[in-house]
C-alpha cells in the first residue's frame, strides 16, 4: 500500500426539499451552512476548517451519492487509480468543482458497491470551534464515521484492511467466531467506517462528532421544542462498543444521523481488536435499552456511480437474527 487514506470526510446524499432541511440540519442540530443554491446545500460543523462535510443535493428520493475520504497527496490518487484497475473496478475522474469547494476527485464503488471518492483538496473555510454565539443544537463539530450495512461483511473488512489499510478497532463474533459487524479507521479514533450485517450495500447513519454529552440533551431538548420529537428514533444512551455517547436522529427524509461523543484513542501500533460476543446486550446499548425495529430494518440506498440509479442490493450471508441480538 503506497497510498495514505488520512480520514472519512465528507457524504454527499440526497433530500427532496432543501428548505425543510436547511430548517432541520441549520437551526436544530447546529450545521453551519457553507454555500447554497436552489440545488444544493453545503454544511459543515463547528471545528471544520474545510468548505463542507455534508453535502446535501436536492432530488426526487433519497440516495446515497458518495462517502469521501481525504487523501495525503495527489500522487496518492494515482495509486489509488492503478490500485482499483487493478483489481478491476472502474475508475471515474471528476474534475475539481469550485462551486462546492472541491479539488479533483476519484471516484469507484468497492467490492461491495459502495460509491466512494477520494480527494486531497478542498477549499479552506473560516474555523468557528470559538464562535460561540453560532453555536446551536447539537453544536455539530465534525464528521466522525459512517455506518454501512452490507451483505458480507467478513469480505469487507478484508478489503479494507488488506488492501485500504484500515484497523479494526472493535468487533461483533458469532458462536461460530464469524464476524457479524467492525469498526474500522483510518485516523486515531474508534472507527471512521463500520460495516454490519444486512441487506445492502446501504448506507445506515453517518456520525457526527459533538464536544460533550451535554450536546446530546441540548438536541433533545431543541428538537422537541421545534416539533422534531419524532425525528428522534434512539437514545440518548451509550454504546458498549465504542463506549461512546450516542442519540440517533432521522432528517425529513429519513436520513440517520448519529450524534456522538466519547470515544477513545486507537493510534497505538500494539493496540488490540476488542471482540465483543454477538449475544453481549450491552455492546449495542451499554445500559441495557433496546433499540427500535426501524433502527435495524431501515437504511439508505446508495446510488450508482455511473446510472445514478440505486445500487442492486443482496442478501446477507450470515442468518439474520432477532433484532434483539443485532449489532
Amino acid at each position: 500500500m503506497n497510498f495514505n487514506i488520512i480520514r472519512i470526510a465528507r457524504v454527499v446524499m440526497n433530500v427532496t426539499d432543501l428548505h425543510a432541511s436547511r430548517d432541520f440540519y441549520v437551526n436544530a442540530l447546529g450545521f453551519i451552512e457553507t454555500a447554497s443554491t436552489s440545488e444544493w446545500m453545503a454544511l459543515r460543523g463547528l471545528e471544520e476548517h474545510t468548505h463542507h462535510s455534508l453535502l446535501l443535493k436536492k432530488a426526487d428520493k433519497p440516495g446515497v451519492h458518495a462517502v469521501s475520504y481525504k487523501v495525503w497527496e495527489d500522487s496518492h490518487l494515482n495509486q489509488l487509480e492503478s490500485f482499483f484497475k487493478g483489481k478491476g473496478a472502474k475508475v471515474l475522474w471528476k474534475d475539481a468543482d469550485s462551486s462546492v469547494g472541491i479539488g479533483k476527485t476519484l471516484c469507484v464503488q468497492d467490492p461491495s458497491g459502495i460509491p466512494l471518492e477520494f480527494f486531497v483538496e478542498m477549499e479552506g473555510v473560516e474555523r468557528c470551534i470559538q464562535k460561540y454565539d453560532l453555536y446551536r443544537g447539537a453544536r455539530v463539530q465534525r464528521i466522525d464515521h459512517i455506518n454501512c450495512m452490507v451483505p458480507d461483511v467478513e469480505a469487507a473488512v478484508q478489503f479494507y484492511t488488506d488492501e485500504l489499510g484500515f484497523r479494526v478497532s472493535e468487533y461483533t463474533a458469532t458462536e461460530d467466531d464469524r464476524t457479524w459487524a467492525a469498526w474500522l479507521h483510518r485516523k486515531p479514533t474508534v472507527h471512521d467506517v463500520a460495516f454490519m450485517n444486512g441487506e445492502g450495500p446501504r448506507l445506515h447513519h453517518v456520525g457526527f462528532w459533538l464536544s460533550d454529552p451535554m450536546s446530546l440533551i441540548h438536541c433533545c431538548d431543541v428538537m422537541a421544542s421545534m416539533g422534531y420529537a419524532d425525528n428522534i428514533e434512539r437514545g440518548p444512551g451509550r454504546h458498549g462498543l465504542s463506549n461512546a455517547f450516542f442519540l440517533y436522529v432521522r432528517d425529513p427524509d429519513g436520513n440517520r444521523i448519529e450524534l456522538y461523543n466519547g470515544d477513545y484513542l486507537t493510534s497505538d501500533p500494539d493496540f488490540k481488536p476488542i471482540k465483543w460476543d454477538i449475544n453481549d446486550p450491552r455492546r449495542q446499548t451499554f445500559w441495557g435499552h433496546k433499540a427500535p425495529d426501524s433502527w435495524f430494518n431501515e437504511a439508505t440506498s446508495f446510488l450508482d456511480l455511473e446510472t445514478g440509479e440505486p445500487v442492486k442490493q443482496k442478501s446477507p450471508t450470515l442468518a439474520q437474527r432477532k433484532p434483539d441480538f443485532v449489532t
